[in-house]
């Protein structure tokens, strides 16, 4: 940005930061997660308007009307424009079961700076499933769950939890032999190297860490994680976000729920079954009475336009 660009973006005694207002009230409000997990939102880099002016890079600070910003970014994220979401970054403070941590690291695209057991003691903070969640094995899903099993079953089932992370626990700190402060608590044997010690620990003890991704790859985090075949406990934890996210970017947020999370795609092979379907049944095109529905529905004209396109494709025409 030239200092001519800086003087028309940023007028004298005003902030020379992108601030979303529905973001700053979650800066640092904690929200409780399982048993003892949380997740809060650090920081954050950029708004809705910081996506427009990516996009729009020529135009400075991009669009003036509101209603030209979202139908912009509506048409970014219809079409799989990328990088000008990746314009918005968010930090968030989380702390969750070990297990969780291991399902969410698989999502590459972010830093991490995790809490270190080679240099920390862990707390005894272990998660114990409630029984409302305690299910069988899917049949059908080997990585899913089934019906809930019984009262009496869940409630042995966390005993067992309970007395495992209990045991492993005490191993550790008889392994750590450490006082928390460097000195031996048995000074008859030796200290073992925290990094060593750590291995006992089950893996629904908690670790914590901070997150920082951009915007594009945090709402992939949350097209897999927000899913109802995404595994429960992470799940509470990109709901907490998605309630964060909403706030921060909120014309995103519509065009994300209504292009990712409420859209369905359908594959090449469905597409034809499905023109074959409807012309057997020999449907109509009606461009005006379809039209007029995306009126009253909120479409814009090229969404409108875009939307009889794909009727067409339904039905086989060019």
């Amino acid at each position: 940005m030239t200092e001519t660009d800086r003087n028309i973006a940023f007028p004298e005694g005003e902030t020379r930061r992108s601030i979303s207002p529905g973001g700053e009230k979650w800066l640092g409000v904690r929200i409780p997660l399982l048993d003892h997990g949380f997740l809060y939102l650090v920081d954050y880099m950029g708004n809705d308007d910081s996506i427009v002016q990516a996009a729009r890079v020529s135009y400075g600070m991009g669009t003036r009307a509101t209603s030209e910003s979202a139908g912009l970014i509506r048409y970014l994220l219809r079409h799989h424009h990328t990088t000008p979401f990746e314009m918005v970054d968010v930090k968030f403070h989380a702390k969750m079961p070990i297990f969780v941590a291991r399902q969410w690291v698989r999502h590459r695209t972010a830093s991490i700076n995790e809490v270190s057991a080679r240099y920390s003691i862990l707390p005894q903070e272990f998660y114990i499933p409630d029984v409302n969640v305690l299910a069988g094995q899917s049949g059908s899903n080997r990585q899913g769950r089934s019906e809930v099993i019984s009262f009496e079953q869940a409630i042995a089932v966390q005993t067992l939890l309970e007395a495992d992370a209990e045991r492993n626990y005490k191993t550790y700190n008889y392994l750590l032999n450490d006082d928390g402060i460097g000195n031996p608590v048995d000074p008859n044997r030796d200290m073992l190297a925290r990094e060593l010690a750590r291995m006992d620990l089950t893996l629904n003890y908690y670790t914590e860490w901070y997150w920082k991704a951009n915007l594009y790859n945090t709402l992939n985090f949350l097209r897999l994680r927000m899913d109802s075949h995404a595994q429960y406990e992470i799940r509470v934890y990109a709901d907490a976000m998605a309630q964060i996210v909403q706030d921060l970017v909120p014309h995103t947020w519509s065009a994300f729920k209504d292009y990712t999370l409420e859209a369905v795609q359908f594959s090449g092979p469905e597409l034809i079954i499905i023109a074959k379907y409807f012309q057997t049944l020999g449907l109509v095109l009606d461009n005006s009475a379809i039209a007029e529905l995306a009126v009253e529905s909120g479409m814009k004209k090229r969404e409108r336009e875009e939307l009889i396109g794909k009727l067409k494709q339904l039905r086989g025409e060019k």
